[in-house]
């Protein structure tokens, strides 16, 4: 059974220049016709789940009344231990929308900080301050809101490790559970991606940016924040399960334009285009524009290729439980011993046997997870 539900509100007042999530235009028409498609997909699912997330876009964009129809459909699937959670950017996050989320069972927040610098939001092609931010926490905890997540992108061009620290201290210091810091990339079809290709923009040296990764992961944990997963760090217990969904490869449902499900070993995605998806579900055609089943040992590389991307790392028993594959038979040797020659990787050791449990990320190897990956795959 799905573990985990996501539901993409694609709608924006502006693209932010580093997205490459889809997106559309926010009208009221759109979206009354959208979320009345989301709420009769929701009618048809018939599982518990063990999470929820509403991501975007921007969900809290939507008006209160929308809001309070979608929430209130998915009453049924809230659990006594359900993780739930929303997107909201401050701009938008508004007390009254706030007080509905936790009303309506909403028991965890993300909110698209992305930094405490204007200047740096500006070059984010962000539309809110720094003062909005701020604003959007403290009314996230006054709402009621004892699971508070923050989002922080690092490595934009003209930070340095000096600018960096002071940001990171505010995002320590707002009172929040959970912080996700990612460094700034250039994905292809993006604003940002062609400034870059037109010298419009200059990026950030790669060394910078390890500096600026470096000290975060050395930082955050001092401060009470368990380095979990690569770009994500969590006071104890408030790490986000329905990403641990995702990197223990367990199965999941998505709505939504350009929304992947993965259930049974078959994975599948939306058609990217809002109108378009209400207009296919109006006539009964197929939403899915792609899918695939996995096999075994395809499956089995990518459970490793994710998985190694936690703190924990792979452990061996888990893997074979998982998957029915012994880890070392699936792995390449020599991807391997090339990886553990960089310093890339680390065993996991059982303390009491001394014998090899498992392998890991090494500090440094977190600075190249997605080479890592990759070697898996």
């Amino acid at each position: 059974m799905p573990h985990g539900l996501y539901i993409h509100i694609p709608f924006c007042r502006q693209k932010c220049l580093y997205c490459d999530f889809y997106s559309a235009s926010y009208t009221e028409d759109l979206a009354n016709s959208y979320i009345s498609v989301i709420l009769k997909q929701i009618g048809e699912l018939n599982q518990n789940f063990s999470s929820i997330y509403i991501g975007g876009g921007t969900p809290s964009i939507l008006s209160l009344d929308l809001l309070d129809k979608l929430l209130s459909g998915l009453e049924r699937f809230r659990g006594a231990d359900t993780e739930f959670t929303i997107e909201v950017n401050p701009e938008s996050a508004e007390e009254e929308k706030l007080r509905l989320f936790i009303e309506r069972g909403v028991n965890r927040i993300s909110i698209g900080v992305q930094s405490f610098d204007d200047k740096k939001l500006k070059a984010l092609g962000r539309i809110h301050n720094v003062k909005q931010a701020a604003k959007a926490i403290e009314l996230s905890k006054k709402s009621g809101f004892k699971n508070v997540s923050i989002d922080m992108i690092f490595g934009v061009g003209g930070e340095n490790l000096k600018t960096w620290q002071p940001e990171l201290e505010k995002a320590i210091g707002c009172g929040c559970q959970h912080i996700s810091c990612y460094s700034l990339s250039y994905e292809k079809d993006t604003l940002l991606f062609r400034m870059r290709e037109k010298k419009a923009i200059v990026p950030l040296d790669d060394e910078i940016a390890a500096d600026m990764y470096a000290y975060t992961i050395s930082c955050l944990p001092k401060m009470g924040f368990e380095h979990y997963e690569v770009s994500n760090f969590a006071r104890p217990g408030f790490e986000c399960r329905h990403n641990l969904n995702y990197w223990d490869n367990n199965p999941y449902v998505g709505l939504g334009p350009s929304a992947v499900s993965y259930v049974d070993g078959s994975r599948s995605e939306n058609v990217r285009d809002a109108e378009e998806y209400v207009n296919k579900y109006e006539k009964g055609v197929s939403l899915v524009v792609y899918s695939e089943k996995l096999s075994g040992i395809r499956m089995a590389k990518e459970i490793a290729g994710v998985k190694i991307r936690v703190k924990q790392g792979v452990d061996y028993d888990w893997f074979k439980n998982k998957t029915g594959f012994d880890f070392e038979d699936i792995i390449e040797k020599g991807s391997i011993d090339e990886l553990f020659k960089d310093n890339l990787l680390e065993y996991r050791i059982d303390k009491a046997t001394r014998e090899r449990t498992g392998i890991m990320l090494t500090e440094k190897g977190f600075l190249f997870s997605d080479t890592v990956s990759s070697a898996f795959l």
